[in-house]
């Protein structure tokens, strides 16, 4: 596998002193997510590439953290697609590289939501994010919200 040109952009941050809140936050994911558990979850639906010819689909990696990138930072599939055009940081995150990759359309960002909805793995990624996050340490154990107050008042006190 060859080596890839660097663009401008790219130069640029892998030359800086200085990482971004948003960099940093991004390189802590980076090693917290399970990456290989959310791709073996969603491999078997996603798409292969068509013998008809067409455009090969989107690397499945890619696709994913453009749809974390997404969950993270609330952004729309529009704002999701404008922040990969202006954002090195998403980009490369996404595994983009605007010199030699396309970058994905509003549209193709929804096909994506619409596949995991279409077989119900957004509940089996939180599963998975449930049950590694609490493999790390106890402290990050998530329980069921707690109950609401009841109506008449401020709620028991125990």
């Amino acid at each position: 596998m060859g080596s890839r040109q660097l663009g401008f952009s790219d130069y640029e941050l892998t030359t800086s002193k200085k990482q971004t809140k948003r960099g940093k936050f991004l390189s802590e994911m980076e090693g917290v997510v399970p990456w290989q558990a959310f791709l073996d979850l969603i491999e078997p639906h996603y798409p292969k590439t068509s013998k008809k010819g067409g455009r090969p689909p989107y690397p499945l990696a890619t696709r994913l953290r453009i749809h974390l990138l997404q969950q993270w930072y609330s952004l729309s599939d529009p704002a999701m697609e404008e922040a990969l055009i202006e954002g090195p940081t998403m980009r490369r995150y996404a595994g983009i590289e605007l010199i030699s990759d396309r970058i994905p359309d509003e549209t193709t960002i929804l096909a994506f939501r619409h596949l995991l909805e279409k077989h119900d793995l957004g509940e089996q990624i939180f599963e998975t994010v449930k049950t590694h996050l609490s493999s790390f340490n106890p402290v990050f154990r998530l329980s069921p919200a707690p109950e609401p107050p009841s109506q008449g008042g401020m709620g028991r006190l125990d």
